[in-house]
């Protein structure tokens, strides 16, 4: 049974990124389809998978992580606008029945990310 996971790693405080906003979404015909909104918690982890079972299907997917939200709440003073806001991820499952896990690492002036397991 294939799923979707993520999980934000604060790298400038080498902690979790907790209570970050997340928005998933799937490229639907020529539009991009709200699918859930969800807060990691304390570990920078989701309670559940964001996706699972039937629910994953091939195709492309977009993460949305409000950062700049996030560095707001934990007092980190920058410029405005903010180099990093909205960090948006793209990418594509070619098999649903697979785990895809998608993590963020990220800093007030950059972010990472890979295909984990």
């Amino acid at each position: 049974m294939g799923k979707l996971t993520t999980h934000i790693l604060d790298t400038s405080a080498g902690k979790p990124g907790k209570n970050v906003r997340i928005e998933l979404y799937y490229l639907n015909g020529d539009s991009w389809e709200l699918l859930k909104e969800t807060v990691s918690n304390d570990d920078g982890r989701c309670n559940e998978p964001l996706l699972e079972g039937d629910m994953l299907k091939t195709g492309q997917y977009e993460l949305v992580f409000h950062a700049g939200q996030y560095f707001d709440q934990a007092g980190i003073d920058l410029p405005e606008p903010k180099f990093l806001d909205e960090i948006v991820l793209r990418f594509g499952v070619p098999d649903a029945t697979e785990h895809y896990h998608v993590p963020l690492l990220m800093s007030p002036f950059s972010y990472s990310t890979y295909r984990g397991s």
